[in-house]
């Protein structure tokens, strides 16, 4: 039996240098960047997948998505806006308008929730960690897709599980929207950060 370890490695390397390049060059991209269209539901499904493969320690599995598309846009938008007409001394303002006008501007947007293990075996910092996992997941494919996308943080003055098109449980806990949308391709340049050797210490 031949073994060939030189080809091996340089495939890995190859591999390796294409998955650093997209982790990379993703960015958060705004609803104000995006320009219309539709995210096809093949995309969606390779998206998905990609969340669901995240690390979590005792497969608690802990993430939970709901998708929102077309019409739906609108009545988030509208939604929101109402939850903060119910909920605050003031009318809505420009801030919770801009809001429901990002939700417009996104060809779909993902509600993301923390589903809490209802045993509480392992502590909640690990669940929540492991759903920003499940989202970094999702931005990366979606930035290998071409597409553009933004996770943004909850407003608290809402209570999603007053939305009529969701199902949340007890246990589940608002973590934020994340919008998506077409974008034209142009890459930008790599932003400053710190180098590798300012925040490791290497232990021998």
């Amino acid at each position: 039996m031949s073994y060939k370890p030189l080809k091996v490695s340089v495939f890995h390397f190859e591999t390796m240098k294409t998955l650093l390049s997209t982790i990379q060059s993703r960015r958060s991209l705004f609803p104000a960047d995006f320009k219309g269209g539709t995210i096809e539901q093949k995309d969606l499904d390779q998206i998905l997948e990609a969340a669901r493969w995240a690390p979590i320690h005792k497969k608690t599995q802990p993430w939970k998505y709901a998708v929102v598309q077309g019409d739906g846009l609108k009545k988030l938008g509208d939604f929101m806006i109402d939850q903060f007409d119910k909920n605050s001394d003031k009318k809505s303002n420009i801030k919770a308008r801009k809001l429901a006008e990002k939700m417009q501007q996104s060809a779909a947007v993902i509600l993301i929730f923390l589903s809490r293990d209802p045993k509480e075996s392992i502590p909640e910092w690990e669940e929540i960690a492991a759903v920003s996992m499940s989202v970094q997941n999702m931005w990366l494919m979606l930035h290998d897709l071409g597409y553009g996308g933004y996770w943004s943080s909850p407003k608290e003055y809402a209570s999603m599980s007053e939305f009529d098109a969701l199902q949340v449980e007890v246990n589940d806990k608002f973590l934020g929207f994340f919008y998506m949308g077409q974008i034209d391709n142009v890459q930008q340049p790599l932003p400053e950060r710190k180098a590798v050797k300012d925040f490791t210490l290497f232990v021998k």
